[in-house]
């Protein structure tokens, strides 16, 4: 199989080197499109903020790979910044193999990335539209999407926090089986407050009030996340009347001095009933003041009780790893039967009907030497013959695509066949 991929990510190239190659949805389309007319037959791309690489099936075994690097990086501008050894790449099994990990969130920065798999789907969509997919990448679309789902389904590999925004989130959940009758303060609307926002509204959370030095910057953050009906924007001198109602308090803000001080939180303690109110601190330097953990029914988290949870989670999702691996090697062969198969089936066809014509040939040419009665009887001990002598190669063929034999393997016995019996070569297109 003459796949190939190429590319560069987090592994070898740094955030400046990957934003100079990360390419828009119509600069991915105007790529493809130049590249199935000078180097492949089907082919995708995925350009992520950590990622962009490229997938695609040769005319022929001779690969242009410096060809392919130097394409990118002028189609990107990017000449003098971005250089060859930027890339990797590898070929046929391992670029399968390459991408089934990508979509299981392996190879991401983050073990179990959650999102690249549905980067790696939108990928092979624009691929699609642009018309450079073909039989053997849809077949691949469709395998690697089923490893991601395996891997979901199958392991616990995207579990549990790996962010202390969405660490702090999942602490808030734990604690309030009903984040939907519950209320948070939100004191910070910067780039961890967007995400921490954006963690709570997706956990169902009833109400959120956003506390801001910037009320401008809290207004805008309510309209991108479109959370009219749950958001609610305070002044900054508002947040202590809000230690009244709320029932979580998540602060993400750089603050030379502590926000929230004890003698607050005691004195709102009183007109809240003593109802429990959970803080959640991941300020950095801190913004509330530890102290006040100790006043009766407030419980304050911060950075480091944030930081275990997420330590232990990572570990826990690396412990998965030798059943994502399992399960790219157990896909990976199933596509390579596939892939052989494909070439295996022609294969057999037109042997057995190079043999037939044979047969019937030289029945034709030696019938009348029979007497009649025995015709009927030449023909079946003929095709009998045949079958005999075909049973074992083609068994052998067939064995050796369902078993997964490497393509190349499947490749050179399919050429000897037709070499010895004289049976045309087709062009494959890279298949």
């Amino acid at each position: 199989m003459n796949l190939l991929s190429i590319g560069i990510s987090h592994n070898t190239a740094s955030l400046d080197i990957r934003e100079r190659m990360w390419m828009s949805n119509d600069e991915v389309k105007e790529a493809l499109k130049q590249l199935k007319e000078k180097y492949f037959n089907e082919a995708m791309l995925v350009s992520t903020c950590n990622r962009t690489e490229l997938y695609g099936l040769t005319p022929d075994t001779q690969v242009d790979d410096a060809g392919l690097k130097t394409f990118l990086i002028d189609f990107k501008g990017a000449s003098g910044i971005v250089t060859p050894n930027h890339f990797y790449g590898s070929l046929a099994g391992g670029s399968v193999s390459h991408l089934f990990k990508v979509a299981a969130g392996v190879d991401s920065m983050v073990i179990g990335d959650i999102q690249i798999l549905n980067q790696v789907k939108e990928a092979f969509n624009l691929a699609t539209e642009t018309g450079v997919m073909g039989p053997v990448m849809n077949r691949l679309m469709q395998a690697t999407l089923h490893v991601g789902k395996r891997v979901r389904t199958e392991t616990s590999i995207c579990e549990g926090a790996v962010s202390v925004s969405y660490a702090a989130v999942e602490l808030a959940s734990k604690i309030f089986a009903e984040l939907s009758k519950k209320s948070a303060l939100l004191i910070g609307a910067g780039e961890t407050g967007e995400l921490t926002m954006k963690h709570l509204i997706g956990k169902g959370i009833g109400r959120i009030k956003i506390a801001n030095r910037t009320r401008e910057k809290a207004e805008a953050l309510i309209t991108s996340l479109k959370a009219y009906t749950i958001g609610e924007v305070l002044d900054y001198d508002q947040i202590s009347e809000a230690l009244r109602t709320v029932d979580i308090v998540i602060t993400s803000v750089n603050s030379p001095a502590y926000i929230v001080q004890p003698d607050h939180v005691r004195s709102m303690m009183k007109q809240r009933a003593n109802n429990p109110l959970f803080i959640i601190d991941i300020s950095v330097p801190r913004s509330v003041d530890p102290s006040c953990n100790k006043v009766e029914n407030v419980f304050v988290y911060d950075m480091d009780s944030l930081s275990a949870i997420v330590d232990k989670n990572i570990e826990k999702r690396k412990a998965e790893l030798p059943k994502v691996t399992t399960i790219v090697r157990e896909e990976t062969l199933e596509f390579f039967k596939w892939h052989n198969s494909l070439q295996v089936g022609p294969t057999i066809q037109e042997l057995t009907s190079a043999i037939e014509s044979i047969r019937q040939l030289e029945v034709e040419r030696n019938i009348n030497r029979f007497k009649p009665e025995d015709r009927e009887l030449v023909e079946m001990l003929t095709k009998r013959i045949i079958n005999k002598i075909l049973h074992q190669p083609i068994t052998n063929l067939r064995n050796g695509a369902q078993n997964g034999a490497r393509g190349s393997e499947t490749v050179n016995r399919i050429k000897a066949l037709r070499d010895l019996f004289g049976i045309e070569e087709k062009d494959s297109h890279g298949s």
